[in-house]
């Protein structure tokens, strides 16, 4: 997991071909005049959801894994709390190898605080937790990267 401020992102290049792409696009472009719904920057292996949400409390939303992308997440209006999973974890919902994600509960996590200005990267395999409440329930419009791994 990479929790940052936007400004930093270029730091983070060189991880894979693929991240290179999100990152240089990112940089070059400005995220809130997408649409909503899908832009593909390179097909299936770098692509963007733009989405709006409300936020959750905590106990309403499960962690969630990837094995095909990693998803760099930012927020473009409001802000949201993803918690990052530790420690062992405890299967909630199979994993769906057409949608590329499985629920997950465990124990032991950490917060980020996210809003305008800041992304995390979550690497394959990481469990996170998006939509969760900061402060009150709110809306939010976001983007999730999704970054596929290089076979």
């Amino acid at each position: 997991m990479i929790y940052d401020v936007i400004q930093n992102i270029e730091f983070y290049k060189g991880i894979s071909l693929n991240l290179d792409k999100a990152i240089d696009f990112i940089k070059k472009n400005d995220l809130k005049t997408l649409p909503l719904g899908r832009t593909d920057l390179d097909g299936n292996k770098v692509f963007i959801n733009v989405m709006e949400a409300k936020t959750q409390q905590e106990e309403k939303v499960h962690f969630e894994i990837h094995k095909k992308y990693i998803d760099i997440q930012i927020d473009l209006e409001g802000t949201e709390v993803i918690a990052v999973g530790l420690g062992k974890r405890n299967e909630y919902l199979s994993y769906d190898d057409k949608k590329d994600i499985g629920f997950y509960d465990t124990e032991e996590s950490t917060q980020c605080i996210m809003g305008p200005g800041r992304f995390i990267i979550c690497m394959v395999e990481e469990l996170h937790k998006p939509g969760i409440v900061y402060g009150n329930e709110a809306h939010i419009k976001k983007c999730v990267i999704k970054v596929a791994v290089e076979e």
